[in-house]
């Protein structure tokens, strides 16, 4: 037994990953679908086929059409948020569709499959295929009136002949068969028209001779045609290769849809070897910490548990009760692993129990190749057989045993409603590989799948508008329902035995949720100012009753109450945003949405294992709102956001005491000066206690990851740096640690230890290199703002704008300054002209005069060149709002030097690459964000040729603007990349960007 066993435990330790891509399987569904990978800057990503490629046959082409001929968009109530333009909101429309009946019909796939295996590989049980399934009605019948209906319930809405055809298809009662929201509001499958598609030039179906087939097919036969190319069958061994067919199990379609839904930006799939070794080290940690926090036991490893446990039932029941959650759940791929895991974990405790509580002791359940492998005393693969009994046994405890781990322990969230329904699909799809027929319907009919989505939740993670301490209290005081019912809510919706049960649940949860909502309530500070800022103005609008005035006291009573219902009208928005704003169009309130981890009185406990790849979406790619409220809640943002770390952070704030994080994140926050926040929070407030460098793991990825292994508790004593071997191809020697280093917090741990592992782009390089910001030296403000309606003593008119009626190519009085614009600000250069403008109360926000006096940096804002245009000056002169300026915070710093920086190759470049807004093609500006955390070097009296070069270059421009100073501009740019200690290869990237 033990030699066949190490066997197929060797083979599977051997073989191919079992998330690789199979290319020619993906190539194909993507051409079927109507969608091609491309390759851009070293991303590979999902698109629409170009014009001339397009076929009306695909998926998502016909979806288009008849959504496009039906006028299905103006019927939507928010068309927007499915693209700016109406040709993007089809596109995206279209793809949503395709990836639900895509979803659907894998789903069946896979379910025929094992039905074929359950009888002995009998043919006729297949069901998809042009025999029963010959159009598209016939496909939407089988969704939702075969198996979406109990067969005694399908004879109303079925016509006969269907019947007979899907008369052994199993009921499932999964929401996956259920009409979406957007198949209601839009098209269903059976809208689309029975077309033609042009056969992929690389297709596996081949013709009676063996060879390639060519031209075109109706679709879905040639759909079918290709899936049954394949084997869905999660089989190892002799059968397929007998067939010779590839093998296509979930994980790879977990993959193929991750890719598909990350078509904007690429999307990154986490290897198997990787998400099984997360899962193993932190969910066993946490096992053990479970039974310690509860038993009073002092174990430490899953061996010392064994030695303890006495009553496996109880055993078991505390393992159920363990609450493990992704944040950013994409396909659900941590998910399945963990589901694994916990089984193999009960296994090995041998606490792994039937229904009776008896347990399964001549079986071993161990996680290989990140599959579940269940291996019978004989040494032999587990081969589900109803008409054994204990076989049907061992498969009905599996059954439920992932159940009650699915629905009790697993809690996924992401803002990608794809993603929601992809993760869903797989772990519907893990119940199906041990789906069993009931011995009470004498094995004719399949248990049905429990409403395992609610545990799926669609939203943006880091985004809330209620914090984790609010007080539920005040809510249940004001409602009838108690935690308690909420709790059985969710319960019973999961296990609902028909849809109008289902729907009585929903109905009653959002209810439950409203009530917390309307009862929790916002932050009523900004409330309580506006109530303040309302009273002012009617104080003072009734002391023209009480009190007579001059009309001086008029004036500036009137002009006091304009001021404060200025206030008043941006509180009034600022109150809307956060209320209704877009912002929290999308938010997710962890506060009460799982109640699975609140405790009786509602107070939110939190998760034991929070693990996953959460996005790694740099600032340049986010919005300016939404980067204010991460500012705002999160303490670890600084300078250039990553959302990587604030996943990093949420998933500490949503851990339990004691609770553990596993998430595999890039590496350069370690050593770069913009994360020492970030650093502080991990090594600090909480026990890190392991990082492993593992290098770049995915594929077309330049990003260099490592392994982040936490506790939540201010006990850090040390913290092991790891790194593995990644061209070591066995899984278990990469994860062993080749490279061991102690580290403490206080120590340089860069240039130490790791400056061999890590690869950094230049954009960090030159943050490691620096000591301090733009905006630690100098205060950056925008220039005067001239007009606007409304503003202004006396407030101004649109035609004061239209007008120019402050403006003058004379120095008409004394009140009236210098003004320069864009045009006036050159590289090196400030180019005066005549034009002056009145400086006072007059202008919509004249600024402080301080502002436009003494030394400074004068920025064009409008960037047309390869470098920016800033120049240096002492004399006063007002500027506009495309002119920023950047005033000395003490006479300290240098500011010629400063000056070089900024006017050079390198700080253009980064800038660029930071901010969104210089990408525009027309006048891209750049922001005093940006700039103000542009990192640079303080200055030592070494540098002062720098400075004597700008000054050669500010008198040269000055005696005569049209100089050619390039030269000395050149060896400037050559100065500054040394600076910043960057390679030949680093200062080309720079110079070919230009």
């Amino acid at each position: 037994m033990l030699e066949a066993k190490t066997k197929i435990l060797q083979l599977l330790e051997n073989s191919i990953d079992s998330n690789t891509l199979d290319k020619v399987f993906y190539s194909e569904l993507l051409h079927i679908i109507g969608l091609v990978e491309t390759k851009e800057g070293g991303k590979k990503l999902i698109q629409r086929k170009k014009q001339h490629d397009r076929n009306i046959g695909s998926l998502i082409e016909n979806a288009i059409s008849q959504i496009d001929s039906l006028d299905k968009i103006s019927r939507l109530e928010k068309p927007e948020l499915f693209g700016e333009t109406y040709q993007q909101q089809l596109f995206h429309l279209g793809l949503e569709l395709a990836i639900t009946w895509m979803n659907r019909i894998l789903f069946l796939k896979l379910l025929e499959a094992q039905l074929i295996r359950y009888h002995k590989n009998d043919l006729s049980w297949g069901f998809l295929n042009l025999q029963k399934v010959a159009n598209y009605d016939d496909l939407n019948s089988l969704f939702f009136s075969v198996l979406a209906r109990k067969p005694q319930e399908r004879s109303q809405n079925l016509q006969q002949k269907l019947q007979e055809r899907f008369a052994h298809v199993p009921y499932l009662n999964s929401s996956l068969f259920e009409p979406t929201e957007l198949e209601q509001e839009t098209i269903c499958i059976s809208n689309l028209r029975n077309e033609k598609l042009t056969i992929f030039s690389g297709t596996i179906l081949k013709d009676n001779n063996g060879k390639k087939l060519t031209g075109e097919i109706n679709t879905l036969e040639y759909l079918f045609a290709f899936l049954n190319a394949y084997n869905f069958s999660s089989d190892i061994g002799e059968e397929i290769q007998e067939e010779n067919k590839r093998l296509i199990n979930a994980s790879v379609l977990g993959l193929i849809f991750e890719k598909i839904n990350g078509y904007k930006d690429g999307s990154f799939f986490t290897p198997g070897f990787i998400t099984m070794y997360m899962c193993r080290e932190t969910i066993r940690r946490a096992v053990i910490q479970k039974f310690n926090n509860i038993k009073g036991w002092n174990c430490e490893t899953i061996d010392d548990l064994y030695d303890q446990i006495e009553d496996k039932k109880a055993a078991n029941d505390l393992i159920n009760s363990l609450k493990i959650c992704d944040p950013a759940v994409g396909s659900g791929h941590f998910l399945v692993s963990a589901l694994n895991e916990m089984i193999a974990i009960k296994s090995e405790l041998k606490i792994l129990l039937d229904r009776q509580g008896k347990r399964l002791k001549e079986y071993s359940f161990e996680v290989a190749n990140d599959e579940l492998i269940v291996i019978d005393e004989d040494g032999l693969l587990f081969e589900y057989n109803p008409k054994n009994k204990e076989s049907q046994r061992v498969q009905e405890t599996l059954f439920h045993e992932k159940q009650t781990i699915i629905e009790n322990c697993l809690f996924g969230v992401d803002i990608n409603s794809n993603s929601v329904k992809i993760c869903r699909l797989r772990l519907w799809i893990e119940l199906l590989k041990n789906a069993y027929y009931k011995t009470d319907s004498n094995y004719t009919e399949l248990e049905t799948l429990p409403n395992i989505d609610i545990n799926i939740k669609c939203g943006n993670s880091l985004i809330s508008r209620f914090s984790l301490d609010g007080n539920l209290q005040v809510a249940l005081s004001k409602q009838k329902y108690t935690i308690e019912d909420y709790k059985n809510a969710v319960k019973t919706y999961r296990n609902a035995e028909n849809k109008e049960q289902k729907r009585k649940m929903e109905r009653l949860i959002q209810e439950i949720k409203g009530n917390f909502k309307t009862s929790l309530g916002l932050s009523d500070i900004n409330k309580t100012k506006l109530r303040k800022l309302e009273g002012e103005v009617e104080n003072l609008e009734n002391q023209i009753f009480l009190i007579p005035e001059t009309k001086a006291e008029k004036t500036k009573r009137e002009k006091k109450i304009a001021k404060l219902n200025n206030e008043i009208d941006k509180l009034r928005v600022e109150i809307e945003d956060i209320e209704g704003g877009k912002i929290y169009e999308n938010a997710f309130e962890w506060r009460f949405e799982f109640p699975e981890v609140l405790n009786d009185d509602g107070i939110f406990v939190g998760f034991d294992v929070v693990i996953g790849n959460p996005p790694y979406v740099p600032s340049k790619k986010l919005g300016e709102r939404e980067k204010a409220f991460y500012y705002e809640q999160y303490k670890t943002t600084e300078y250039q956001i990553n959302t990587f770390g604030i996943f990093t952070e949420l998933g500490i704030k949503i851990l339990k005491l004691q609770g553990k994080l596993c998430l595999i994140i890039p590496n350069y926050w370690l050593a770069t000066k913009y994360d020492k926040k970030l650093r502080e929070f991990l090594f600090k407030e909480n026990q890190t206690t392991d990082i492993i460098n593992i290098y770049s793991v995915f594929e077309s990825a330049v990003v260099e990851t490592l392994l982040l292994f936490l506790n939540k508790e201010q006990n850090n004593k040390e913290i092991n740096i790891r790194s593995i071997d990644s061209h070591i191809s066995t899984i278990q020697k990469r994860l062993d640690a080749v490279m061991f280093a102690n580290w403490t917090y206080d120590k340089k741990i860069f240039i130490s230890n790791l400056d061999k592992e890590l690869t950094l782009s230049f954009e960090d390089k030159i943050k490691i290199n620096a000591e301090s910001l733009i905006g630690n030296l100098f205060d950056l403000k925008f220039g005067a703002k001239l007009y606007e309606v409304g503003k202004g003593n006396p407030p101004q008119t649109k035609n004061d704008a239209k007008n120019k009626i402050y403006e003058s190519e004379l120095k008409v009085q004394e009140n009236y300054i210098r003004l320069l614009r864009a045009r006036n600000i050159q590289k090196y250069l400030l180019k005066i002209d005549n034009y002056y403008v009145k400086y006072g109360e007059n202008l919509a926000a004249p600024r402080s005069i301080s502002i436009f006096e003494g030394k400074r940096i004068l920025i064009q804002r409008i960037v047309s060149k390869s470098t920016l245009d800033a120049t240096y000056t002492e004399e006063t002169m007002i500027c506009n709002t495309d002119v920023i300026t950047l005033k000395p915070k003490n006479n300290k710093v240098n500011i010629k030097f400063y000056l070089a920086i900024i006017c050079s190759k390198l700080c253009a470049s980064v800038l660029k690459s930071q901010n969104v807004n210089l990408d525009r093609n027309a006048f891209p500006k750049i922001n005093t964000e940006t700039l103000s955390t542009f990192p640079v070097p303080e200055y030592k009296s070494e540098y002062i040729n720098i400075v004597s070069i700008v000054d050669q270059i500010l008198n040269a421009k000055k005696s005569d603007p049209n100089a050619d100073t390039t030269a000395l501009e050149t060896e400037i740019d050559q100065m500054v990349y040394q600076l910043y200690n960057l390679t030949a290869e680093e200062i080309q990237i720079i110079e070919s960007s230009q």
